[in-house]
């Protein structure tokens, strides 16, 4: 099963996790990411900690834990490069946003490799990690 088919058949939690230049650790609840062409993974992001994070270190990890279960995936992340363009994040969006969230900052299109993939619990990294999440 690709790391896509899993996302799209599990419910579950996600967290998005960065950290400014000196260190300082965000954690924060995020939507599953979206998956792209060209094997990087995206997300949806408003210029608010998250984002002020990513622009000082392109690291990240977001971890998924499955609903009413110890199972999940932990995905460690750099990011690549980002967009702006607000008719594409419109089409991506999965969830209508009312108008006073809609009002909470410019939004913006992150993209992110995924450098390594752990399970929920314990450290078997998944094999072939560049090329699983096709």
């Amino acid at each position: 099963m690709t790391l896509k088919a899993y996302f799209e058949h599990r419910e579950g939690l996600g967290i998005l996790s960065t950290a400014d230049e000196s260190g300082a650790v965000n954690a924060v609840v995020y939507a599953k990411p979206h998956f792209m062409e060209d094997g990087q993974i995206a997300f949806i992001m408003r210029e608010k900690l998250t984002y002020k994070n990513i622009q000082a270190n392109p690291k990240a990890c977001y971890l998924f834990a499955e609903k009413d279960k110890y199972e999940g995936k932990r995905l460690y992340l750099t990011k690549t490069k980002e967009e702006d363009n607000a008719e594409l994040i419109e089409t991506m969006r999965r969830k209508i946003f009312d108008s006073h969230s809609d009002s909470d900052g410019k939004v913006h299109l992150v993209y992110f490799t995924i450098d390594k993939i752990l399970p929920l619990v314990g450290s078997a990294e998944s094999k072939g990690c560049p090329h699983h999440h096709k």
